[in-house]
């Protein structure tokens, strides 16, 4: 086995919670072969969105196809990890196992005869450290595309992109992004399962990375006020069985086939109830707004950055629409599920999507927003929670457990956060009132 060859002393066992956080096992290598053949059981009452006291009990079994050995500099001991499909005890797949509920939409997407890719842009932010505490202090003061004498993080998407290889991920882009301190690393496109497996990897790497060069990777959307936010823009197309993208269409004006207005306008028609998954945060809604390159309103285009999709210029098999409001807090797992189940909609209902706006819509009037048939995402979590609890399409590709519990995590998170008293209330309001 490859844990004798390389000489491995443990093995984690991950997977992941109802908001995206990783989870894991770690068991010695000894019982590396237990855990392959029965799983290994957990207690999961204290994980998110999984299970009451009365039902905590679980099992995570390992798939070995998943087994990749961590870089050195990322583990102290020679350590492996393998992703886990989570079972109840009984041998039934968990409801709750949020990896389960994209298999299922993959499976439902093959069934039509589409494979289902993405390749998401990972953007995120170095932060400085004081001791082991994390400040909002950026790592540098770079810009867009900035070279090695300004940015200061060269090095460090050098180290993160040189683990992610060694772990079998091929990054194609990394470099310095719009804002003080943030940085962007993408990876080559996959089948949607791969893909959200290597958003996780990505994320975990990332942060081990920077506390070597003693700063803090963050991945919140939105941490410093006047800048730019960080998206996970995601670049979604379908394939047949035999590799055609059935995006493309070159006899039409835009290069698009039926099948991708469909999608598109699948896309357009259920953002805002699925938007709560996409943007699962308070804080993800302080990215969407205007003037910092992140979409507010619905509409899509062929060039034109501030619409939600944006159709980029290659055609053929590069054919793919990228949705922009997505954030990297989100759990991608669940993400690129209600993705595509909005696009599968639209083919199903063979939905036509408006005319695409190639305007600078944040410089049109609420006149000519009506005009364009252009609407608007929603404006907090709040909002979002409201519009994703009568949502059957986010019920039916959730499922009943993960669709209540994630209502339910969520409604917490948002009266916790609405009940706060902030500074600026203090500072606007004390004086005046």
């Amino acid at each position: 086995m490859m844990v004798r060859e390389h000489n491995v002393r443990f093995v984690r066992l991950q997977f992941v919670d109802i908001v995206g956080t990783p989870k894991n096992i770690v068991i010695p290598v000894s019982g590396l072969e237990s855990a392959l053949e029965e799983g290994v059981p957990f207690d999961a009452s204290s994980i998110a969105g999984y299970a009451t006291i009365e039902e905590s009990d679980k099992i995570a079994k390992p798939d070995p196809a998943s087994f990749v050995i961590l870089p050195v500099g990322v583990e102290q001991r020679k350590t492996a990890k393998l992703n886990c499909d989570i079972y109840e005890p009984n041998g039934k797949r968990f409801e709750g196992d949020v990896k389960y509920v994209l298999e299922k939409m993959v499976e439902k997407a093959t069934k039509l005869g589409y494979i289902f890719n993405t390749g998401p842009e990972c953007e995120f932010f170095l932060f400085k450290k004081n001791g082991e505490y994390s400040t909002i202090t950026p790592n540098d003061t770079a810009g867009y595309f900035d070279l090695s004498h300004r940015d200061l993080a060269e090095g460090v998407r050098a180290d993160i992109s040189l683990a992610l290889e060694e772990m079998g991920i091929q990054p194609y882009t990394a470099h310095h992004e719009c804002a003080d301190g943030q940085q962007e690393i993408n990876f080559h496109y996959a089948d949607a399962v791969t893909t959200a497996d290597r958003v996780i990897t990505l994320k975990y790497i990332s942060k081990v990375i920077a506390t070597t060069h003693n700063l803090h990777a963050s991945f919140m959307p939105k941490p410093l006020f006047g800048q730019c936010g960080s998206g996970m823009h995601t670049h979604m197309s379908l394939f047949t069985m035999d590799g055609t993208n059935v995006f493309y269409d070159r006899y039409d004006k835009n290069e698009l086939s039926p099948i991708a207005y469909h999608f598109i306008a699948g896309l357009l028609k259920y953002v805002r109830e699925i938007c709560l998954v996409l943007n699962q945060t308070v804080n993800s809604f302080k990215r969407l707004v205007p003037g910092y390159e992140a979409p507010t309103y619905i509409s899509w285009a062929n060039r034109n950055r501030s619409a939600l999709i944006r159709i980029p210029s290659k055609r053929g098999k590069s054919t793919r629409c990228e949705l922009r409001n997505p954030d990297v807090a989100c759990n991608p797992y669940l993400a690129f599920s209600v993705m595509l189940a909005a696009g599968l909609k639209g083919i199903e209902e063979k939905l036509e999507p408006p005319a695409p706006v190639e305007k600078n819509i944040y410089a049109l009037s609420e006149e000519e927003h009506q005009m364009y048939g252009i609407g608007q995402l929603p404006e907090s979590l709040g909002h979002a929670i409201a519009l994703m609890s009568k949502s059957a399409l986010a019920k039916e590709t959730l499922g009943d457990h993960i669709f209540e519990n994630l209502l339910h995590v969520k409604r917490k998170e948002w009266d916790t956060y609405r009940l706060q008293v902030t500074k600026w209330e203090v500072d606007s309001y004390l004086p005046i009132l």
